[in-house]
């Protein structure tokens, strides 16, 4: 029987999935926001034509969505970080990751400052309407909700994923609300103004820029080229494709199958920002009028609204509903860079390039509570330091967004010439001379290129603070690592999961979210691991959870003094359930960790399955014993527990052999057909010859056999005479 003082029930916030509608809802939280700023913002600078180019970026955003699907397929963890690290080297991966946590940082801001911007002047104009003294100054005003919403969000996601993408999944869904009513309303005024014309066409000569919008090339030969002046325009419109890489980060938490859902969520987004975005940047500037549309710059949505054929109270309301939903969204954002930034930093803490403290669980929620807490402290230090310009934010925003593309892609085009495992390739692949060449990725990758070294001498504030503020992460990130160094013990091992330990007295359904029914996986070696990869692949969730659960063995004297909890839960213990998360991560599937003290694991197994009610015990082969003496030893373990006995079935698999199947408990018998065919002979007989009729059944039969094999057993001769037959049986099977 297993002596056990405790167990140590594991948990850490990696083991937490959604749903391929609310990872697009993250997504967009962020890239579908960009729709209330981006047309503004690109017409200032290049002209009328704006939103051809920001639709041309629309259209590429598929391209760039096939480049983090490639990636994610070789990785779970497929963000710009460990795709750079592992094709390029661990110093440029520190560097793309540098420009990303600064494009993290300043998503809320921009975004919430936005926001508050927008709310601000909404307060003026309804306080200016209903004729009451109240103004607020809208710089002042963006500053405080900006904070506040930031906290709203840091409280979120203190709280854990599921929590925080519902908030994105009802924003996105009133944003939807609000898309779908902008469109038809805007198709119902063009149609009764006979139309209007479209957008002057994305040629050279139609792109109209100044000293501001062509940065260090103003006044060179550069300028004067028109290739260089489209690679231009396309740059100043890729902000209205920010907030990609936050579809790499969710994918960790993306429910299986996770590769299908990946694709199914990276569709949902390109889609929806191309029907959001790209088409209503084009409205905006056919049919709000040339005139006043400038004066809408910041608030070309709001402008829109107000240009619309119908009644102006019914067009002022909408115009309040289009605020609101602003507010929402860019809020949601906010939401968005703290997920980012948090996965981001939790990726390359696990490289040991950031201190293994910032990745300790929260007691009760179990996230990664201390990121998040640095992100929302610098994002809201930027807050405060902007003092509410949202230009100055915009700028420096701009920096991060292209570097990290182009970074991204070409970490894939190198692993494409380096590893053959990918899932998923980027299409438009060509082969001859006896390989796969990648044209496809590597246009793609090619036209980041271009629009990062024009964004890099277009964008002045942009590149001075991106690079300023970079170069600091980037120095954080090698102190950090040469700390790391200096404090590892001999053998440490990178990557490990950081998890929520609970002790327990004993094995309890009510610390672990296991139903009855749910199936037992039993592990110990972390490099025999087969038996979980397949329960994983089978089990449908919906009607067995899965519980991981290791033996940590022990003397069998040990039960008489209390172990400590560095005892209980290990180094090896950290290793091996830091492979089960990895796991369960790549099959997009949630599992219970469980660690039992015990001197016998057979008994301690048996134990937590019936505890549990498990009607599975899921077991690997044992380097020590075949799997028939394996299943033996869990078989008079169980006969060791007391009454009454959980019954359940044992499944011992082996990775190049049929599993093994044995019931634990009473259970009908699986004869073999003859020996059925044997008993309907018997039935028959005694039925027909023997005259005993029709109440005589099988079971009656089976049952005068069984009482008079125990008789029989009794007398030592007969005894040997039924060995015999026994053995001669077993030879058959």
């Amino acid at each position: 029987m297993a002596t056990t003082s405790k167990v140590v029930v594991a948990t850490t916030v990696a083991l937490s999935f959604i749903s391929f509608w609310r990872g697009a809802a993250i997504v967009l939280s962020d890239l579908a926001s960009t729709m209330y700023y981006v047309g503004g913002i690109t017409e200032s600078a290049i002209g009328k034509s704006a939103p051809w180019f920001v639709l041309s970026v629309m259209f590429f955003s598929f391209a760039v969505r096939s480049i983090y699907m490639e990636s994610c397929g070789m990785f779970v963890r497929g963000g710009v970080y460990v795709v750079v690290r592992d094709s390029i080297g661990p110093s440029m991966a520190k560097l793309s990751v540098s420009a990303l946590v600064v494009d993290y940082i300043l998503t809320g801001p921009i975004s919430a400052v936005s926001a508050g911007q927008y709310l601000g002047h909404l307060v003026n104009e309804m306080a200016e309407l209903a004729q009451v003294p109240l103004h607020v100054t809208p710089n002042l005003f963006a500053v405080f909700f900006a904070v506040v919403v930031t906290a709203w969000f840091w409280r979120s996601n203190i709280r854990g994923i599921h929590e925080s993408s519902g908030h994105a999944l009802h924003i996105m869904q009133i944003t939807t609300v609000m898309v779908v009513c902008m469109l038809i309303w805007c198709g119902v005024t063009l149609l009764i103004r006979g139309g209007a014309p479209l957008p002057p066409p994305p040629l050279p000569s139609n792109l109209t820029m100044n000293e501001e919008s062509l940065g260090w090339l103003h006044g060179t030969f550069w300028a004067q080229l028109p290739v260089v002046l489209m690679v231009v325009g396309f740059g100043h419109s890729l902000l209205a494709m920010s907030g990609f890489e936050t579809l790499a980060q969710v994918y960790r938490e993306i429910a299986y199958p996770k590769l299908k859902n990946l694709r199914i969520t990276a569709n949902i987004v390109c889609i929806y920002a191309t029907l959001s975005t790209g088409l209503l940047s084009i409205l905006a500037v056919m049919i709000i009028p040339d005139s006043i549309r400038p004066q809408y710059k910041d608030n070309l949505l709001g402008g829109l609204a107000m240009s619309l054929e119908g009644p102006h109270m019914l067009k002022l309301i909408f115009h309040i509903f289009v605020v609101i939903v602003g507010v929402l969204i860019l809020s949601g954002a906010v939401n968005t860079s703290l997920i980012g930034a948090n996965g981001v930093l939790n990726r390359v803490a696990e490289d040991g390039v950031l201190l293994n403290w910032f990745r300790k669980p929260h007691v009760k929620f179990g996230t990664t509570f201390r990121i998040v807490n640095m992100i929302t402290l610098l994002q809201v230090a930027t807050i405060i330091g902007s003092q509410g310009d949202l230009y100055l934010l915009g700028e420096a925003y701009a920096f991060g967004v292209v570097w990290s593309f182009f970074l991204k892609g070409l970490g894939v085009l190198a692993l494409r010439f380096q590893r053959t495992d990918q899932e998923y390739k980027t299409p438009f692949n060509l082969h001859f001379g006896g390989r796969e060449w990648p044209i496809g990725l590597g246009l793609t990758v090619g036209a980041l290129f271009f629009v990062a070294i024009a964004n890099l001498f277009t964008k002045k504030i942009a590149t001075i603070y991106g690079i300023s503020f970079t170069l600091l992460l980037f120095a954080l990130f090698i102190v950090s690592e040469k700390v790391n160094k200096r404090r590892a013990k001999v053998g440490a091992k990178k990557g490990l999961e950081e998890f929520n330990l609970d002790h327990q007295p004993q094995v309890d359904v009510a610390h672990l979210k296991a139903r009855p029914g749910c199936v037992l996986v039993a592990l110990r070696d972390y490099n025999n691991m087969e038996h979980l990869k397949r329960v994983l692949e089978k089990t449908n969730l919906r009607r067995h959870d899965v519980v991981v659960m290791t033996v940590h063995p022990i003397s069998a004297g040990a039960g008489e003094f209390e172990l400590q909890d560095e005892q209980l839960f290990g180094t090896y213990e950290q290793e091996l359930f830091s492979r089960v998360v990895t796991v369960a991560e790549r099959e997009g599937k949630p599992v219970e960790l469980l660690v039992v003290p015990a001197s016998d694991p057979f008994g301690a197994m048996c134990q937590a399955a019936a505890t549990l009610k498990a009607s599975r015990l899921v077991t690997g082969i044992s380097a020590r014993m075949v799997s028939d003496e394996l299943a033996r030893r869990i078989g008079l373990a169980w006969e060791q527990l007391p009454e009454p006995r959980h019954p359940f079935s044992l499944e011992i698999i082996s990775p190049d052999r049929k599993p093994t199947y044995v019931n634990l408990g009473p259970h009908p018998p699986r004869l073999w057909p003859e020996d059925v065919d044997r008993l309907h002979d018997v039935w028959l007989t005694l039925t027909e010859r023997e005259g005993l009729g029709s109440k005589l059944h099988h079971r009656d039969v089976v049952g005068v056999a069984l009482r008079r094999l125990e008789q029989e057993l009794e007398s030592p001769e007969e005894k040997a005479e039924i060995l015999k037959l026994m053995k001669d049986e077993m030879g058959r099977g």
